[in-house]
């Protein structure tokens, strides 16, 4: 199914000589979660896709806990919860006989402040369906088999040139178009990084059978290259294969190679495999655009990044790369913000990328274990962003500072914090029963003084993280104003009497 991606001429520039305000290349999972919260926006962008159909492999298989937030936030979070299930309990093998249970990661328990504490399995395959499926209930969709080749831009906007069909003209364009990306190549972005390990690895989704569903099943290697690790896909009645091989070997990809892998590194007959239905080869490596951001031209996901798959963090970050763009591209195409807002997309996400890839190689080279501090991206912020001011004093060191993931809590009304939270929109939190909240045209929430939040005056960011902090609501014009959009709504038309007020609140 091909959908042309129109909304409904919401955020389109009426007279304008471009066919679509955004340009979104890649339809995996950093393009599609961009496309669904641009439309949730009502900005007009278009997502296309050089092949005919969606990504058919499981490869990106684990939602991380601030992915699941996100997640609830763009509206796919029930699919993607019917659709998938925890992990499974490792179960180590050996001559045919099991030797025992062990857990990939370590468990944490969910929170008031932290709803979900464990990753939970979903064949990226299935994980596409879904933010395609909510692309197109926002009245989007995605445009396939359109094959850039090249893209140029000039001060007014990027022009993208394709192997079949006319060329789209648009004010901004984002590369998601995967490791190879081709707009990244046109670009001239050149990528810095090394190889994570040298030995060809081999993924698969198969068919099993002899073997159950409970666990993840794991075959040591007798010696450093015949590693093999079987997993049953939750939601699905495949298992993904993982085989490492010795470095300058070519896996072999077909029905007869795999089973040659699975009857030789484990006690499963070759005909225990019954089908592969998708199988892929990489080398394991790490590595970082030089650049996010060329013009208005911007890079997201593996175009910006690419991880080992060790510990989940390749789609995950791909993910936030997009929640992290989306809401500053809706507020310069529709909020009147500044058009240097954009410059914080490459500011607060490549030193998060940066640290995710150091993340992965630790965990691919066994230097890291996983767990929800760590590869659950619960921990992870933008303090030193241009885009976070806290005005507060005297601060322990444990304390939710402006930069941080805002995080969820229970509400007098019974209602949660994330719930005041969900939508594309600033929050203001008034923290404390002495903490006043200025009467302003958003979204303002009262709580009492709060274990995660303390008391005071938090403003939350579209995504979801502070973007100011304060005792008083001092300093807070100046900080709106300085965001251009924020300042425009906190200086829309009021009555006479709220005007008034407001200027005494902010003075």
């Amino acid at each position: 199914m091909a959908a042309q991606a129109t909304a409904a001429g919401a955020g389109r520039n009426i007279g304008s000589d471009v066919d679509v305000d955004v340009l979104i290349v890649g339809a995996g999972p950093a393009g599609l979660a961009l496309g669904v919260d641009l439309a949730r926006r009502g900005v007009d962008a278009l997502v296309v896709e050089r092949t005919d159909g969606l990504f058919p492999g499981s490869r990106g298989k684990g939602i991380q806990p601030r992915t699941m937030e996100v997640f609830e936030d763009l509206g796919v979070l029930d699919a993607i919860r019917a659709a998938g299930g925890p992990y499974p309990v490792g179960m180590i093998w050996q001559d045919g006989k099991p030797q025992g249970e062990h857990r990939m990661f370590d468990s944490a328990e969910a929170s008031d402040d932290s709803p979900y504490a464990e990753p939970w399995m979903v064949p990226q395959w299935r994980t596409q369906e879904i933010l395609f499926a909510r692309l197109v209930e926002l009245g989007a969709g995605v445009a396939f088999g359109r094959e850039l080749l090249t893209i140029t831009q000039d001060p007014d906007g990027v022009t993208a040139h394709f192997a079949a069909g006319s060329p789209v003209r648009a004010r901004y364009l984002v590369g998601a178009d995967g490791g190879r990306s081709t707009v990244r190549r046109t670009l001239g972005i050149a990528m810095t990084g090394e190889t994570v390990d040298p030995h060809p690895v081999l993924v698969a989704d198969v068919r099993v059978t002899g073997l159950d569903r409970d666990h993840w099943h794991v075959f040591p290697p007798r010696g450093d290259d015949d590693f093999l690790a079987i997993c049953p896909l939750a939601g699905t009645e495949d298992f993904q294969l993982t085989a490492r091989f010795p470095e300058g070997t070519e896996p072999d990809l077909s029905l007869e190679g795999v089973r040659k892998v699975v009857a030789a590194r484990s006690h499963l007959a070759p005909e225990a495999v019954t089908e592969v239905r998708w199988a892929s080869d990489f080398r394991p490596r790490a590595a970082l655009a030089d650049r996010f951001r060329a013009g208005r031209v911007f890079l997201a996901g593996d175009a910006a990044h690419i991880h080992s798959p060790a510990g989940g963090q390749g789609l995950n970050t791909s993910v936030q790369d997009a929640y992290n763009l989306g809401w500053k591209l809706g507020a310069v195409l529709g909020d009147g913000a500044p058009e240097a807002l954009l410059d914080s997309y490459e500011e607060e996400r490549r030193p998060v990328a940066a640290r995710m890839l150091g993340l992965s190689t630790a965990v691919h080279r066994g230097e890291a274990r996983r767990s929800t501090q760590t590869t659950g991206q619960l921990g992870l912020g933008y303090r030193d962003s241009s885009l976070s001011t806290d005005l507060r004093e005297g601060l322990p060191e444990n304390a939710l500072r402006a930069g941080d993931r805002a995080p969820d809590g229970p509400l007098p009304d019974g209602t949660r914090l994330f719930d005041a939270f969900r939508g594309p929109h600033w929050t203001l939190l008034a923290a404390g029963p002495e903490t006043r909240a200025p009467a302003l045209p958003v979204r303002t929430v009262g709580i009492p003084a709060h274990e995660s939040y303390g008391t005071g005056l938090f403003l939350i960011r579209p995504d979801g993280y502070v973007g100011w902090a304060g005792e008083t609501a001092s300093g807070l014009r100046e900080y709106a104003t300085r965001l251009g959009g924020l300042g425009q709504v906190l200086s829309q038309d009021l009555t006479q009497e709220l005007a008034q007020e407001l200027a005494e609140d902010l003075s």
